[in-house]
């Protein structure tokens, strides 16, 4: 019975990891190396995210500079970049890719709190989709006399006590992650 708790624990740590890996994507006005996470080269015919092929620096707030090891990669790390959908145009000087990063818009801003949102509330969904998934097996179990009507009910409060706690966490990371869209 614990190692379905445990399972389900584990299962919504995971859903929060990809909520957080999901939010660094999405760019918030300052440069962000996160942001290329999505895009991959073709390199020698292999799709390879641009993490493996380059140096990625921050060197100030709205620019990030990507240096390849492979100089012969400059321009297809370019075209990657143009193609994809983060909406900077990469700048090429022969030896490393600038991204500037321009300021926000208001309306540009709104856009992607809702996308944040969004992204939210799918984590909700796969959280209380968890919830239902490990009460339903103790129903079963219940169903089988494995356990007894208040075992059931106690491990029923814990499953909930977990999804409630991991949807306050979701509902904590939307909010620092709109907060930080807003305050640019």
């Amino acid at each position: 019975m614990d190692e379905l708790i445990n399972n389900a624990e584990q299962r919504m740590e995971k859903t929060i990891a990809v909520l957080e890996k999901e939010f660094a994507t999405v760019r918030a006005g300052r440069a962000n190396p996160a942001v290329l996470d999505k895009i991959r080269v073709d390199y020698y015919g292999v799709p390879t995210p641009i993490n493996q092929m380059a140096a990625i620096t921050v060197p100030e707030p709205r620019l990030l500079q990507i240096q390849p090891w492979d100089a012969s990669t400059l321009s297809s790390i370019e075209k990657a970049i143009q193609s994809s959908d983060i909406g900077i145009n990469p700048s090429n000087d022969g030896k490393v890719i600038r991204l500037v990063f321009p300021p926000l818009t208001e309306e540009r801003r709104r856009e992607l709190v809702k996308e944040v949102r969004k992204m939210a509330e799918e984590a909700r969904i796969a959280i209380r989709s968890i919830r239902r998934d490990t009460i339903d097996k103790f129903k079963q179990m219940k169903k089988n006399s494995e356990i007894s009507e208040d075992d059931f009910i106690d491990y029923e409060k814990q499953v909930q006590n977990l999804t409630d706690k991991y949807c306050t966490e979701v509902d904590q990371l939307c909010e620092k992650k709109e907060k930080d869209i807003m305050d640019i």
